[in-house]
């Protein structure tokens, strides 16, 4: 059974800016339906997945996933009509009543949220397929706790979704048996955890859906005690494991809910002016009050967990929806014990959906369908040795080029290059689902140098300077260099737990080692990422150490590079000192 899922809701931003066209460019980010994605499945098996950015190049892009669908049947060798079922990550129908009080939102849910436009948009792209009888519509927050449960090989578990908004809520709790997923608590999206979260990030001058991360990272430069009892009074926990926030009834207009203006006007009365968008510098205030945030939402999800923790007994945990992708927040969960296993879906976000609703679907037919843990998901284009050749010869005179006769040649001139101190752009393999560079589209450099995480940030990623890098290591040593227990290594394959780098290896791992002693670590099996497991392997056999600083290959603002053209392009503009892809390294002519 052939299975499409998609995410995205195509009108979202275009009616906003219809409503609302003198708004500034980042206001127009408060808005549903960002990361659209396809999906194919085959039974039990994920055939192809890719958000559509990679493609059009339009970071975050909610637009129909026309690209990603078509490279999805290319992948699966199929046909439109050989698809027996589309799954959407969004059901709005049930709650189209809802949207009925004002004519902003009647017309909203006519031109955004209804889900026949997904099956118009199906019929002008791909006609002559009935998409009407294939056509089914998932539930947000459920397509999000299918993609996390049914890929995290337990037999049971608690399920935490959590994230700006989904529908009408913004964090559901539900148990996954083998009889399926139940749902056992909501948080209306009038209260979000993940909103605040985006308003703060607003208010520190950065982009709501999109920079979240930056303040996780800005957190460990502050002091969460200066603000803690004061951001923290925001969030008012019930006795039943939810919470309120009533801070949100600030937003007293249609205008105001589209902006968070007024929830951002009473921030600058209790805290002072907002930071501008793109101002250079940093308060300390700033630092102070994201320490503060980052904690507050911390003490929130452990609020949720420990109450349904011991309501249903459930020794596993998995988790789903933009709240998931705090690192930090996962790392504190994962060291709080209260979980035997915790599995957190590589694709988090809103693009992640879209392998939800697949998920979802192929689970409703057919009940039996396995369920096992997922290796890293490098489930997107993959090119091959021709495609590579093509694209080097297209631009040969703009870097040197040393073919290797084995792959085995390739990285062991990366390593050497790598030990001497460059910054290498990594391209081999198909590419990764979700937000992470998993070591197939990735720049990689030595972790040990004091200034190369300076180097990094200012001189190829054109970011700010406070931003962290991820260590990727190979599963066998992670215990060494970080604080985790032998045998649980597999739990970081993904990146996206925050711990303490060992004590003895914070002065030698300087790139690496965020301010407050923590990494967001990798970790690499051969049977994983046989190419990047080798890479690292080449790195340790001249270093002593089989680790590598990891970051996603792309320059700020870009999505992660996709083609082997792209990757060209990226690696000359960012000044990268050489680029290797299949068994070529290119090296800069200067």
């Amino acid at each position: 059974m052939k299975i499409l899922g998609i995410s995205g809701l195509d009108n979202s931003v275009r009616f906003k800016k219809a409503r609302f066209p003198d708004l500034q460019p980042h206001e127009y980010r408060v808005a549903q339906g960002f990361d659209s994605a396809a999906v194919l499945l085959d039974g039990a098996e994920v055939v192809f997945a890719a958000s559509e950015e990679r493609f059009t190049r339009e970071k975050a892009t909610g637009d129909f996933p026309v690209r990603s669908i078509k490279a999805a049947l290319a992948a699966g060798h199929i046909s439109p009509a050989d698809v027996d079922f589309v799954a959407h990550g969004f059901d709005y129908a049930p709650y189209k009543e809802f949207f009925q009080g004002q004519e902003y939102n009647r017309d909203q849910f006519d031109e955004v949220y209804d889900p026949s436009l997904q099956i118009k948009l199906f019929g002008e792209h791909f006609p002559d397929v009935d998409w009407k009888s294939k056509f089914v519509p998932v539930q947000h927050h459920v397509a999000h706790a299918a993609s996390a449960f049914y890929q995290s090989g337990y037999e049971s578990s608690l399920v935490l979704v959590s994230d700006g908004m989904g529908e009408v809520d913004s964090m559901t709790v539900l148990s996954g048996t083998p009889e399926g997923l139940e749902i056992l608590a909501k948080v209306p999206a009038m209260h979000s955890l993940g909103q605040l979260y985006s308003a703060f990030t607003m208010y520190t001058g950065f982009e709501m859906n999109m920079d979240e991360y930056k303040i996780m990272g800005l957190a460990p430069f502050g002091n969460r005690r200066k603000y803690f009892n004061e951001v923290m009074s925001l969030i008012k926990l019930k006795d039943d494991g939810t919470y309120a926030i009533p801070l949100f009834a600030e937003n007293k207009t249609v205008l105001a809910k589209e902006t968070h203006a007024g929830v951002l006007s009473w921030l600058e009365e209790r805290f002072g002016p907002r930071r501008a968008q793109g101002a250079e510098g940093m308060d300390d205030r700033f630092k102070d009050l994201s320490a503060a945030l980052q904690a507050a939402l911390q003490q929130t999800q452990l609020h949720v967990l420990k109450h349904y923790r011991r309501e249903t007994g459930l020794e596993n945990l998995c988790m789903a929806g933009g709240v998931a992708l705090n690192c930090t927040a996962n790392g504190v969960i994962k060291r709080s014990g209260l979980f035997k296993g915790i599995f957190v879906q590589p694709a988090s976000g809103d693009d992640g959906s879209a392998l939800g609703a697949a998920l979802y679907v192929q689970r409703r037919e057919q009940p039996k369908t396995p369920q096992k843990r997922i290796d890293p998901p490098l489930w997107g284009p993959g090119f091959d040795d021709g495609q590579i050749k093509a694209a080097v010869d297209a631009r040969s005179a703009e870097y040197q080029v040393k073919l290797h006769d084995s792959f085995e040649g390739a990285i062991a001139d990366a390593a050497e290059r790598l030990d001497k101190g460059e910054i290498l752009s990594w391209f081999r393999g198909r590419m990764e689902f979700g937000p992470r560079a998993l070591g197939a589209r990735s720049i990689l450099a030595d972790p040990r140098p004091e200034d190369m995480r300076n180097r990094v940030n200012m001189k190829i990623k054109k970011r700010e300077g406070f931003r962290p890098f991820a260590p990727a290591v190979i599963s066998e040593e992670a215990a060494e260099y970080f604080e985790l227990k032998k045998g649980d290594e597999a739990t970081y394959e993904h990146m996206l737990y925050v711990m303490q780098v060992r004590a003895k290896w914070r002065n030698k791992l300087h790139a690496i080692t965020h301010v407050d002693g923590s990494a967001r670590v990798q970790t690499v099996t051969e049977e994983g990422n046989a190419p990047f497991y080798a890479m690292l392997k080449a790195f340790g056999e001249r270093t002593g150490i089989s680790m590598l600083l990891n970051t996603s290959f792309n320059v700020k603002g870009q999505p992660i590079v996709c083609t082997p053209e792209e990757a060209i392009d990226t690696f000359l503009f960012a000044q990268l000192d050489a680029l290797v892809i299949g068994n070529y390294v290119l090296s800069r002519n200067d």
